[in-house]
């Protein structure tokens, strides 16, 4: 097994109740780092997860989702992620729990 892996996943959703249905999925495996992107400190078997359930949320047609894999959590994700501004509070989850 691989471990944890960060990815940053940004959505655009144009209805509000499939949006509100992302948000609460997107709450189950990481943090909220801006308005509609998250961080998630997952493994892949998560990712796969996560990648079904938001795929059997959007409508394809109308919809975008974006997932951006930053690689181990354990190769530095600190130094790879640039903050301008005022950083996150929050500290990302380091184990998602089903």
């Amino acid at each position: 097994m691989g471990g944890l892996s960060c990815y940053i996943v940004s959505y655009d959703i144009s209805d509000d109740k499939r949006l509100r249905k992302v948000y609460r999925t997107m709450k189950e495996f990481g943090v909220r780092m801006h308005y509609s992107v998250f961080r998630c400190d997952i493994a892949r078997i998560d990712l796969t997860r996560l990648k079904g359930k938001l795929d059997g949320i959007i409508n394809h047609e109308e919809d975008r989702i974006m997932i951006i894999d930053l690689g181990p959590v354990k190769g530095g994700i600190g130094q790879r992620l640039v903050f301008l501004g005022v950083r996150p509070d929050e500290e990302p989850v380091q184990e998602a729990i089903f």
